[in-house]
C-alpha cells in the first residue's frame, strides 16, 4: 500500500513544494472530495423533480442527469496530484471515462499516478483505459479538445481563450478556471495577529503557486502599519529551500523563468514608487544546484498603477495597500481583469459579508481564506479573465452530465393530453377566442378574472362547434 508520504514527495519532487504543502493542498483536499462524492454524490445525480407549474398540473416534471460520453481535462502543473483526481473523480463518478493532458512541467508525477489509477480500476474490475493520462505540448492539448464530449482547462486566460476557439469547432462544453489575482481585505477591527498569520499562509502556500492565492493585500489605514509589522516579522522567519530535505518552510519555484518573472514584477513595481521592506531567506540549496528559490517578499507603498497589482503573479510576494472606506476598498478589489475569489476580515462578520457581496468573483472566504475549497459541496470557479463554469461541488459533478427534463403524465393512462376541439386542426373561428380565456383562466391578476375566464372557456367547449375558419373560406 502506498503511503500518503509517497503521494507528497511525488508532487514535492515535481514541482519543488514542500511535504505540508503538498500534503495540504493535495492529499487532503482530493481526500475530501472523496468523502464528499461518496458522502453525497448519488444523491445529486438522481433525478430531480420539479414544478409543473398551472398549465401543467397532470404532468411529472423532473430533470435527468446521464453521463455526457469522454470527458477531457487539460490541467496545470502546480497541484499535479489533485488536478488529475480532481476531474477525474467528478468525471467517473458521474458515468463518463477520461483523459487528462497534464502539464509538461509535471510529467513525470502524473506517469506514476496513471500506474496507481490503473491499479484502483483493475482492483475493482473496470476498464483499464476508463481513465487515460497523457502528455506532450500544445498539439496535444488541440487533439484532445477535437476529440471528447467536453473540455475542463486549467491555465492561463491566453490559452484558455485558445482552448475556446477549438472547442467552437465541435460545439462541446467549456469549462475553464484561469487562475486569478484574488483580494484579500483586512478592516481596521480585527486581531491583527491572528489575520497576519492567515496571510502568510494564503500568500506563501506552495510558493504563492496557487491559483486561488492572496495577491492583493488591502488593509484598513487604522492598522495597516500593525498589519506590516506583523507579516515583516512572519516572513522575515520563512526561509526557502530544497523541499524533500524537511528543513525549510517554503520549497522552490516550479520552472526558472517563472522567478524571473516575479523579479520583473517587483522591479516594476519598485521602479513606480513601492518598497520592499521584508524577504526571507534562501538556505542552502548545495553546489551546483539550480537556484529556482524566490524568498517570500513583503511589498508597501503599492498602487494599480503597477503590474505587480495587475498581473498574476502566481508567486511568493504580498503587496500591501492601505484603504480608508469600505466603499474604497470594493472599488479597489473590483479593479481586477480577474475574479477568482476574495477573503474578507471584519471583526462583525455582517460588515464583512456586506463587502464580500460587492464583490465581481467566483467565491468568498468570510474571516478566512480559501476555505471554500474544502466545502467541496461548493462549486468551484470565477468570472471575467478567471474564466466560467465550475467544478467541484454539485455544480461541478452535474456538469460532466447530460441534462435533460422530462415530462410525463401523472395518472396516465386515464389523463393524458388532449388537445382542445376549438384549437384542434382546422382551426375553429372562435379558437383565439378559446385561447385567450384560457390563459386569462390560468393567468388572471385576481379570481374574479380567471372565474370569467373560465365561465367563457367552458361556455365555448359546450357549443356545438362552428365551421373551421378554412372550410368557410373555401365555401366563399
Amino acid at each position: 500500500m502506498i503511503s500518503l508520504n509517497t503521494f507528497a514527495s511525488i508532487s514535492s519532487r515535481d514541482t519543488g513544494k514542500t511535504m505540508v504543502d503538498a500534503s495540504l493542498g493535495e492529499i487532503m483536499t482530493t481526500c475530501e472530495k472523496i468523502h464528499w462524492l461518496l458522502s453525497e454524490g448519488e444523491k445529486w445525480l438522481k433525478p430531480e423533480y420539479r414544478s409543473c407549474g398551472r398549465s401543467m398540473l397532470h404532468k411529472i416534471a423532473k430533470v435527468e442527469f446521464s453521463p455526457l460520453g469522454v470527458v477531457g481535462a487539460i490541467v496545470s502543473w502546480n497541484y499535479p496530484f489533485h488536478n488529475i483526481f480532481n476531474p477525474m473523480l467528478a468525471a467517473v463518478f458521474s458515468g463518463n471515462s477520461i483523459v487528462i493532458k497534464v502539464s509538461e512541467h509535471a510529467s513525470w508525477s502524473g506517469c506514476f499516478y496513471l500506474r496507481i489509477i490503473q491499479t484502483a480500476l483493475a482492483a475493482v474490475g473496470a476498464p483499464e483505459n476508463l481513465v487515460e493520462v497523457i502528455t506532450g505540448f500544445a498539439e496535444t492539448g488541440e487533439a484532445l479538445v477535437s476529440s471528447v464530449d467536453k473540455i475542463i482547462f486549467v491555465g492561463s486566460p491566453g490559452v484558455g481563450k485558445k482552448i475556446m476557439r477549438s472547442a467552437s469547432d465541435t460545439l462541446i462544453p467549456v469549462t475553464l478556471e484561469l487562475g486569478g489575482k484574488d483580494a484579500f481585505i483586512v478592516c481596521e477591527d480585527v486581531d491583527v495577529p491572528h489575520v497576519a498569520q492567515i496571510a502568510a499562509r494564503g500568500a506563501l502556500q506552495s510558493s504563492g503557486q496557487n491559483c486561488a492565492g492572496a495577491e492583493r493585500f488591502y488593509v484598513h489605514k487604522d492598522v495597516y502599519s500593525s498589519f506590516v509589522a506583523e507579516v515583516v516579522k512572519i516572513v522575515k522567519s520563512v526561509t526557502a529551500g530544497p523541499p524533500l530535505s524537511g528543513k525549510y518552510d517554503m520549497g522552490a519555484i516550479c520552472m526558472q523563468e517563472h522567478s524571473e518573472r516575479l523579479q520583473y514584477l517587483v522591479n516594476d513595481a519598485l521602479d513606480k514608487g513601492a518598497e520592499i521592506v521584508a524577504r526571507g531567506s534562501v538556505g542552502n540549496i548545495g553546489e551546483g544546484a539550480v537556484d529556482q528559490y524566490f524568498p517570500p517578499t513583503v511589498v508597501v507603498n503599492v498602487n494599480h498603477t503597477m503590474k505587480l497589482m495587475q498581473e498574476e503573479a502566481f508567486g511568493p510576494i504580498l503587496p500591501i495597500m492601505k484603504f480608508s472606506s469600505d466603499e474604497e476598498v470594493v472599488q479597489l478589489a473590483n479593479d481586477s481583469s480577474y475574479g477568482l475569489g476574495c477573503a474578507v476580515f471584519s471583526g462583525s462578520q455582517r460588515r464583512a459579508r456586506h463587502i464580500a457581496s460587492q464583490l465581481h468573483c467566483g467565491g468568498a472566504a468570510i474571516n478566512d481564506f480559501a476555505s471554500n475549497y474544502m466545502c467541496q459541496s461548493l462549486p468551484f470557479g470565477g468570472v471575467k479573465d478567471s474564466g466560467f463554469g465550475r467544478f467541484a461541488g454539485i455544480e461541478g459533478l452535474r456538469a460532466c452530465c447530460l441534462v435533460k427534463s422530462v415530462v410525463e403524465d401523472r395518472w396516465w393512462p386515464f389523463i393524458k393530453t388532449k388537445i382542445p376541439k376549438p384549437i384542434q386542426y382546422p382551426i375553429a373561428e372562435n379558437g383565439f377566442e378559446f385561447q385567450e380565456s384560457l390563459v386569462h383562466t390560468l393567468y388572471g391578476l385576481n379570481i374574479w378574472d380567471r372565474l370569467r375566464a373560465l365561465v367563457t372557456v367552458l361556455k365555448i367547449l359546450s357549443e356545438q362547434p362552428p365551421a373551421p375558419t378554412s372550410n368557410r373560406r373555401r365555401n366563399d
